[in-house]
């Protein structure tokens, strides 16, 4: 396609995965990093040691600390800052929406205050953007691996087809496919909850339950998502594919995995807090289990998981009492608590 302007906002391991692989396409690529030093450490040489040792990052992706610079004249925003912090780095920035502007978010959670998605947040701050303009890249995609030029599939979601089928190119490589999908609400609760199914699964892990416990964790796991998402009017189908049930096996199984790692050591003995402290980057899935949580309960959806996940990690309940509590719930009908793409009525 056209070579395009991409302005990419935040420097973790996503973002600079992200960038390099647009610089690869041929894109005009500007890394903004929040600290000075770090943008000047990553331009000076061309890797970003601390969020992804290894990588290099091409000459032509310019890396700045600089918005003004990493913004001008740029047609596509591209928001790999963590999902709390999306409201405060973007709001300032709402006097810089141009009339074409396209706004993509890779962020993946659900803000604590108004329960808003990340899209949400962002047509909320960015009221002059065109709503159809503004979606996700989500999808089962470890940074690490991109960045290495490994096979990787996503979604590009966004209420418009036509838009959805731009970002779909925009990103496509010979090693990153990417797929269109208009059901934004059912890519972005897919890609959020499954952080909490991944906690639950590291802990799983910690607590040496075994492959079978953790099979019937994630598969209920998906069953809770699915009821979310269903309940905020989410296509069903979404959740048997990549940014469901794709996105939630690679984030409870991967060692790449911040939210599995930190629920591994939460099974084992630690505090929230001790686990946290191992992690230079951001546990979605711990801020984001508050959010599922109240969302949950406001939509009336039963979410076992979340709710022992919650206990856990809020209130100081055992994990291994959690794991009981769970086993002796009452018995029910499997099927009743999913959605009509898991009945084998539709393709």
């Amino acid at each position: 396609m056209t070579p395009t302007r991409i302005a990419v906002l935040g420097a973790g391991s996503w973002g600079t995965a992200l960038a390099i692989s647009l610089a690869h396409g041929g894109h005009a690529v500007a890394l903004w990093a929040r600290r000075p030093e770090a943008a000047a450490e990553m331009a000076a040489t061309r890797e970003n040691a601390p969020y992804l040792p290894g990588a290099t990052i091409p000459a032509s992706v310019t890396v700045t600390a600089d918005l003004d610079a990493a913004l001008g004249g740029a047609t596509v925003w591209l928001v790999a800052v963590p999902s709390q912090t999306v409201r405060g780095v973007m709001a300032p920035l709402a006097d810089r929406v141009t009339p074409n502007l396209t706004v993509i978010s890779v962020a993946k959670g659900i803000e604590n205050e108004t329960l808003l998605t990340t899209s949400g947040v962002l047509r909320e701050v960015l009221p002059a953007a065109d709503p159809a303009r503004v979606g996700v890249l989500y999808g089962p995609s470890h940074a690490e691996e991109v960045a290495l030029g490994r096979p990787t599939s996503v979604v590009a979601s966004f209420p418009d087809a036509d838009v959805a089928a731009f970002v779909q190119a925009l990103f496509m490589r010979p090693a990153l496919r990417v797929y269109a999908n208009t059901d934004l609400v059912g890519v972005e609760i897919g890609g959020s909850v499954k952080n909490v199914m991944a906690v639950a699964a590291g802990m799983a892990d910690g607590l040496g339950l075994g492959d079978n416990a953790k099979a019937a964790l994630v598969t209920r796991g998906l069953a809770e998502i699915t009821r979310l998402g269903l309940a905020m009017g989410a296509d069903a189908h979404t959740f048997a594919g990549l940014a469901g049930l794709g996105d939630l096996v690679v984030t409870c199984f991967s060692g790449h995995s911040r939210n599995r790692a930190f629920g591994e050591r939460v099974g084992s003995g630690e505090t929230t807090t001790e686990a946290l402290g191992h992690s230079t980057m951001v546990v979605e899935g711990v801020r984001t289990t508050q959010s599922v949580r109240e969302l949950a309960r406001r939509h009336g959806v039963e979410m076992p998981i979340t709710e022992a996940v919650h206990a856990i990690l809020f209130e100081g309940l055992d994990p291994m009492s959690a794991v009981l509590a769970l086993m002796a719930r009452d018995p029910t009908l499997e099927a009743a608590h999913l959605g009509p793409a898991f009945d084998g009525t539709e393709a």
